[in-house]
């Protein structure tokens, strides 16, 4: 029986963000609408706990490497090879022979390398570039990506372009915690690409509490003001109950590859206020609020008028709903199955 093996280090990662959710959900996904004659497995590299990247009903092995070593030695190009007969790796770390296929979240290193460090962008560029050659297959959120990555480097693999999903934790009830009556939610890694910046200074403009849910990242924000609340990275419960009792989602990026948290607030109900970034134009499919990336006043104008009209938000609620149920962990298995199940192993 063929065996997928799914590099699952992204769950081990300081700050998993986005990519650790996607990572999950997909594993989970794949494990779920394997072909009859496949498994799934996933690898991550040798530490002293590895218990949160065990996804249930998946195994989990660990390789004798530890994570800088292995990180290197796919860097390096060296055939160090996982097992099993095909590999997907969620992120650009991906061994650099054998049939893999990897999934590239955005362009982010070529176009807003400012928010990355000197060696992140670098170690991006050679491996997405290394995998737009050699992989079986990559696989990308959003239309948007494809096209951008294609201007960026040559792409000679087949591409597939597949959307996230919404997690099934986030689409029942949470635990209970203190919050406002009223709130503006942003979720993300706080950084200068997720638009904090930008948030920060429209909020000044209301009188309405801000709640941030995510570790701080890269950039330095000091997100420390009157009425801003910084939640940290919650569990999936407390975001769930986070998300569902937001008045409105802000999502102001300068650069997305998908914006996750706006489909998991439509699909919760919740109005949206995002940037024109191109990729979260196109998951919001118009049904949300659309500002211009960097400009405070926009967004805090587009803010208040959701926030101040019930009728305005429930139309939003309702066309958010809708598109978001277009989308589904499933369909981003399939992407990959699409690669992999019919190659003659």
């Amino acid at each position: 029986m063929p065996e997928l093996v799914v590099i699952a280090e992204q769950l081990l990662a300081p700050v998993p963000g986005g990519t650790g959710r996607y990572t999950a959900e997909l594993l989970r996904a794949l494990a779920e609408t394997a072909p009859a004659h496949w498994s799934v497995s996933s690898v991550v590299a040798r530490r002293a706990d590895v218990s949160k990247a065990q996804v249930e009903g998946v195994p989990l092995r660990v390789l004798p490497l530890p994570p800088r070593a292995l990180v290197a030695a796919w860097q390096l190009g060296l055939p160090y090879w996982p097992g099993g007969d095909a590999v997907h790796a969620p992120t650009p770390l991906a061994p650099p022979r054998g049939r893999v296929s990897v999934t590239v979240h955005d362009t982010v290193p070529w176009t807003h390398p400012e928010t990355l460090t000197p060696r992140g962008v670098s170690w991006h560029r050679q491996m997405i570039t290394r995998a737009a050659r050699r992989a079986a297959g990559i696989v990308v959120p959003t239309k948007a990506v494809a096209e951008d990555l294609r201007r960026q480097v040559p792409v000679r693999v087949p591409v597939q372009v597949a959307g996230h999903g919404v997690a099934e934790v986030l689409r029942g009830g949470g635990s209970v915690l203190d919050l406002p009556e009223r709130y503006v939610l942003a979720v993300g890694t706080i950084e200068p690409r997720k638009g904090i910046d930008v948030l920060l200074d429209a909020m000044a403009e209301l009188d309405v509490p801000l709640l941030l849910a995510g570790q701080p990242g890269w950039g330095g924000i000091d997100p420390r003001r009157n009425g801003v609340r910084v939640l940290g990275r919650l569990s999936d419960e407390d975001l769930a109950t986070v998300l569902r009792r937001a008045t409105v989602l802000a999502a102001p990026s300068r650069a997305e590859g998908f914006g996750l948290p706006v489909l998991e607030a439509m699909s919760a109900g919740v109005p949206v206020v995002h940037s024109d970034a191109p990729a979260l134009v196109e998951v919001a499919g118009g049904a949300g609020r659309t500002v211009p990336r960097g400009d405070a006043k926009a967004l805090a104008t587009a803010l208040r008028e959701v926030i101040a009209s019930p009728e305005l938000a429930a139309k939003l609620a309702s066309a958010g709903r809708a598109r978001a149920a277009e989308f589904s962990w499933q369909r981003a298995a399939e992407a990959v199955w699409t690669i992999h199940h019919d190659a003659r192993l």
